[in-house]
């Protein structure tokens, strides 16, 4: 994508948010959610220093989203690598870091696997999920290792006031069928919600490499996956104030793929765990947080066993909030995290510990707002680790504000990087970050808009060293990015659009210094649009993605693309609906990994029943 094309696409978002303020009178809907992911803490999302973005239980059903990539692709700060279609191995890039520097909870559990150091999210059920919290930029001080990229918080259903059931089933192209249903309800004290999920595809040919690339083998066969989820979570709220929550998530995969080891993965993901809180005096809430994830792999040859990956992770995170003024708020906190690999590859160490404790201090002056982080982390392999923040926010006016940031973290080496045999390496050093961020946000009541520029440094980034054939601390990277969001509604269409330019440079000496990260694009443009016009609700998304690499040494260099897909649903009655969706409306042929294909034109119909 050229100068001039990235030139156009901000014009555009500019454009979009000069002319809806002519309409600002028209004005009928802009969220203004809750979060807790950006500071442990609850506070609005407009009110916090940090870049968010919250994707609701709404925008997950108006978006008729299918997957996690779905709900995902084209936010500001995303990129995607997807290696062949619904259910295969799909990575995330947040802010130019590595797929495995996004930490990822699940209703507050640690998700994500130890060897391969990344959460599998193309198996997570968007079916269950209530609401999902993007926190960009690192947040290593409040959580420890992982969060060198950002956050991403997922929050699974739960249940209200009245016996509620919910129902969906839909069918469409490439043999595609899905279905799930839900029973939750509530009173003034307690609440469930039950939820089970499934879906299956016949596919389509997920590679188009050779013996000397891509995926190492011909195979020109359609390649599925199916997929069946459950969860329950429910809650309680005692006289006293103590309030108890448990949560419960499983999910199984089944996904074939090309490849000359193995072709054949059934994937297992669950997260078990449980709350409780409770305020002894009014100024201090206490929170009390464990909870067990596993991430389980069985890998085949067609049907011959060849591998297994099982990892567990357990937590436990005890939270103190201290009100020590109305505009004074202290947390202090540990954390416990621990480790466990279960494979069939011989690792020589197979298990590990991390501590951490914590402290952050928010307080309002004036127009000013402040927060303050600082952590320290006992890794049984590392040693101490010491990450902070520091941020700092002024009100311009009662709907503009400035915001700038600081911040550090690390990264601890997976299992993989660390022992797999014959790759890894034992004596491997974590990875280091530091980054600062300036911005601008505002909100009025036309639009919520925001516009964010950072700079990231990583120091002993992990790599394959050719010359050692295993991993070494040999790469640094110089990550630069800016992000423009905006949400709004004009004359009854509901616009969200997301604008990002990122230079993710390797700055490591040698031949490569300077050149691009792989797979993440450049430039990047979305929006989205809906309109509801009586008993009918009609949509579109455009996506828009730069060129990008797929190697180290830029040499395959994959094409910028434009997708687009539609949209529209009838409201039969104030329960039933039924929706359709077209997607990349014009059959465009595009790659995020090389030779791995995507879906051309395709089409899903779902009956929805919701009361």
């Amino acid at each position: 994508m050229s100068i001039n094309h990235a030139s156009s696409l901000l014009a555009l978002w500019l454009g979009t948010g000069l002319s809806s303020s002519l309409w600002a009178e028209e004005v009928g809907y802009l969220e203004k959610p809750v979060i807790v992911t950006a500071s442990r803490t609850d506070q609005a999302a407009e009110d916090t220093l940090a870049s968010v973005t919250v994707i609701t239980r709404t925008d997950i059903e108006r978006q008729q989203a299918r997957s996690m990539q779905d709900l995902l692709q084209g936010i500001a700060g995303i990129n995607f690598a997807n290696t062949g279609g619904p259910g295969k191995l799909t990575t995330l890039f947040m802010r130019g870091t590595e797929s495995d520097h996004v930490l990822v909870l699940v209703d507050g559990i640690r998700m994500g696997s130890a060897t391969a150091g990344f959460t599998e999210i193309q198996n997570f059920p968007v079916e269950l999920i209530d609401h999902i919290e993007i926190v960009r930029g690192p947040r290593s001080s409040l959580y420890g290792p992982e969060a060198v990229g950002g956050v991403i918080h997922i929050f699974t259903r739960k249940g209200g006031k009245g016996i509620k059931p919910s129902f969906s089933f839909g069918g469409g192209s490439y043999g595609t069928i899905s279905g799930s249903g839900t029973l939750s309800g509530g009173n003034e004290r307690g609440w469930f919600n039950l939820g089970i999920s499934g879906s299956d595809t016949s596919g389509f040919n997920s590679c188009k490499g050779s013996l000397s690339a891509g995926c190492f083998t011909l195979e020109p066969d359609k390649d599925g996956y199916r997929n069946i989820s459950g969860s329950a979570r429910a809650g309680y709220r005692f006289d006293n104030g103590l309030d108890i929550e448990a949560r419960f998530l499983h999910t199984d995969g089944h996904s074939e793929y090309d490849g000359s080891f193995v072709n054949r993965t059934k994937l297992s993901q669950q997260v078990m765990g449980g709350t409780v809180r409770y305020s002894p005096f009014e100024p201090w809430r206490m929170t009390l947080t464990a909870g067990r994830s596993h991430e389980n792999s069985d890998n085949f040859k067609e049907k011959i066993f060849m591998t297994r990956f099982n990892t567990r992770r357990d937590t436990i995170s005890w939270q103190n909030d201290i009100a020590i003024t109305p505009n004074q708020l202290l947390t202090i906190g540990t954390d416990y995290l621990y480790d466990h690999v279960d494979s069939t590859s011989r690792f020589t160490t197979t298990s590990r510990y991390n501590w951490g404790i914590f402290a952050q201090h928010q307080l309002a002056l004036a127009a000013h707002k402040l927060q303050f982080s600082l952590r320290h982390d006992d890794n049984q392999q590392f040693g101490s680790q010491v990450t902070g923040g520091a941020s700092w926010g002024y009100s311009l006016t009662q709907q503009v504000r400035l915001t700038a940031g600081f911040g550090s973290a690390f990264k601890a080496p997976t299992f993989n990087e660390l022992y797999f045999p014959g790759f890894g390496n034992p004596n491997l050093k974590p990875e280091d970050a530091r980054s600062a961020e300036l911005g601008v946000k505002g909100q009025s009541g036309w639009a919520n808009w925001s516009l964010n520029l950072y700079e990231t440094w990583i120091d002993d980034l992990i790599a394959f060293d050719m010359s050692t054939f295993s991993s070494a601390n040999i790469d640094k990277a110089r990550i630069r990015g800016l992000e423009a969001l905006l949400n709004t509604e004009i004359k009854g269409w509901m616009i969200q659009t997301n604008l990002t330019f990122l230079d993710p440079e390797n700055r490591s000496n040698g031949v490569m210094r300077g050149n691009v990260l792989p797979r993440r694009s450049r430039q990047s443009f979305r929006i989205d649009t809906s309109r509801r016009f009586g008993d009918f609700i009609v949509g579109a998304m455009l996506l828009v993605e730069g060129k990008r690499y797929d190697d180290l040494a830029n040499k395959r260099m994959l094409d910028s693309y434009a997708k687009v897909d539609l949209r529209a649903e009838y409201l039969i009655n104030p329960q039933w609906r039924i929706q359709g969706r077209i997607e990349n409306l014009f059959d465009k042929d595009y790659e995020t990994a090389a030779f791995f294909n995507q879906p051309g034109r395709n089409f899903f119909v779902t009956l929805r029943y919701q009361p």
